[in-house]
């Protein structure tokens, strides 16, 4: 064991000689475990709606089962994450707009292309995309429950959350191909989620106005949060966006 330590700290070490340190641990565990369980969400739930692969996978009941309980242990790595500070903190990042934000999406809007220039350590569209995926988890959660235990509310109710359930399964189907087509596009960001670490360069050409923070002392970074700045941001790239 002590050989594989030595062996584990020095990839580790290696990696931060490589890059910087984008994500810790803990938050790589997270994405990781809500990856897993929104794909078995996703290829669940399309074994119940489309017919054809019904057929192929047979074995409705358990099919069911395994959406079911995939779909309640969703907010579970959420909630276990916010035991990491690292976590919270990239949590309230991801939760804030900031002018440089606001100007992200109009540019986006107006060229339907992205300004790397205007990105923090999360860009706009990251954010959304968080603030989607964990509306999106609350509303499938709830009306999943209606729909798993019907006796426990009118009829009306769990027609309602039937017809949300469904639409915003197609919806988060569209948005999660979206997600990965861009992944797909960025091997240092997939990189940084696989690793923790990302290149300099990439860094500096996606998202400039991040300043990364060293690996242990994060409590300036909470107080830069509560002034209202870009955590990792200087107050000038704030103020201007």
């Amino acid at each position: 064991m002590t050989r594989l330590h030595e062996a584990l700290a020095r990839a580790e070490q290696s990696r931060a000689a490589a890059g910087v340190r984008r994500f810790t641990r803990a938050e790589t565990w997270v994405h990781r475990s809500l990856t897993w369980l929104m794909g078995v969400c996703v290829a669940t739930a399309a074994c119940l709606y489309v017919p054809q692969l019904a057929e192929i996978v047979g074995r409705r009941r358990l099919v069911v089962t395994v959406h079911e309980w995939s779909g309640i242990l969703l907010p579970v790595p959420v909630v276990m994450g916010l035991v990491s500070r690292a976590f919270r903190a990239d949590a309230g990042r991801l939760g804030r707009f900031f002018p440089h934000d606001w100007r992200w999406l109009r540019t986006v809007a107006r060229t339907r292309r992205r300004e790397p220039a205007l990105a923090g350590k999360f860009n706009a569209g990251q954010k959304l995309y968080a603030a989607f995926t964990v509306g999106a988890v609350l509303v499938m959660t709830g009306t999943g429950l209606l729909m798993w235990f019907p006796r426990l509310s009118p009829l009306v109710w769990r027609t309602g959350a039937t017809f949300v359930h469904d639409w915003l399964a197609l919806l988060i189907a569209v948005v999660i191909t979206g997600h990965v087509w861009l992944a797909v596009k960025d091997p240092d960001a997939r990189r940084g989620l696989r690793t923790g670490y990302v290149p300099r360069r990439w860094v500096r050409e996606e998202h400039p106005l991040w300043r990364p923070e060293p690996p242990h002392p994060e409590e300036p970074a909470a107080r830069r949060d509560r002034r209202g700045n870009d955590a990792g941001m200087t107050p000038r790239h704030s103020a201007g966006g």
